[in-house]
């Protein structure tokens, strides 16, 4: 393993299994940080920006991605190398998964034809992807880059880590999709839906009901639930529960307030409601798991 500290930067490869990749990345510099690691032609790669952004470059800087914060994409060439040059932004962190295409194949069940390259027609195409990712998948990037955790055991540690966030990555759920809801094909509803979800978000402290909520956007109740779900993949109190526990381990990172400031700002009457919802989503308080990123 491989780690170097710029200031307070960190640049980490770890190699979990030959040609299985980690890569940490914090730039807490007033500098660009320009990285570069070689691939093999054979690797899927990964790209997660937790913050800030990064530019990725690619064929001597003949095509090139810009990833923002809470986004990622994915790559695979199964034609050539595409070995990586990234211009990582000051206050921006990223986390890269770098796996072999017949160990990636390992990790899924024949049914797993969601996933396009896993399909025997598709395996000598290339494939790109790019999508925002969801509060759940935030955390666990957030517990690859800050762990603390011993370096004899740090490879188990990240594995464990990267099969969890892989899982999250392919999850589908199995209610319909947007693609063959009929009421999501009405542009109308979906932007009703969006409205519910920006609603609920802007009054975090004190969340309108269902019915409320409903009303304000001009749908029934059950279009609300039902659509929410399919677009967002949860029900509005667990997608506000999410959201609520990434913004209390971003304000625990920033060190800007205390746990009952938190917990006031989220909404929960007592600090001590508040540290019971954050143990039931991490396992952990939210001093200990303070600790841990310290």
């Amino acid at each position: 393993m491989n780690n170097q500290n710029i200031d307070k930067s960190l640049w980490d490869i770890s190699e979990l299994e030959k040609d299985f990749f980690v890569l940490r990345c914090k730039n807490e510099s007033s500098k660009i940080l320009t990285k570069k690691h070689n691939t093999n032609i054979d690797h899927i790669q990964f790209h997660f920006c937790l913050k800030g952004q990064l530019d990725f470059m690619y064929n001597n800087s003949t095509y090139s991605f810009n990833v923002n914060e809470e986004n990622s994409i994915l790559l695979f060439n199964p034609d050539k190398k595409l070995p990586i040059e990234v211009n990582i932004f000051p206050a921006s962190w990223l986390i890269s998964i770098l796996v072999p295409i017949k160990k990636f194949h390992s990790f899924f069940s024949e049914s797993a034809d969601h996933i396009s390259f896993l399909n025997p027609e598709n395996n000598a195409k290339k494939f790109y992807d790019s999508v925002s990712f969801p509060p759940s998948m935030a955390v666990v990037l957030s517990q690859i880059l800050n762990t603390k955790i011993h370096d004899s055991i740090k490879a188990l540690y990240f594995k464990g880590k990267v099969y969890e966030l892989l899982g999250l990555y392919f999850n589908k759920s199995e209610d319909k999709s947007i693609e063959n809801c009929p009421f999501l094909l009405i542009e109308e509803n979906v932007i009703k839906i969006k409205l519910a979800k920006d609603i609920v978000l802007e009054r975090i402290s004190n969340p309108p009901t269902i019915e409320d909520l409903a009303s304000e956007i001009g749908l029934s109740s059950t279009k609300l639930k039902e659509g929410f779900k399919n677009i967002y993949g949860n029900t509005i109190y667990s997608y506000l529960l999410d959201y609520k526990m990434e913004e209390a381990r971003r304000m625990l990172e920033s060190k800007k307030s205390n746990i009952n400031e938190i917990g006031h700002i989220l909404g929960y009457s007592t600090a001590s409601h508040f540290i019971t919802a954050f143990k039931k989503k991490y396992g952990t308080t939210p001093k200990k798991y303070l600790m841990s990123v310290s």
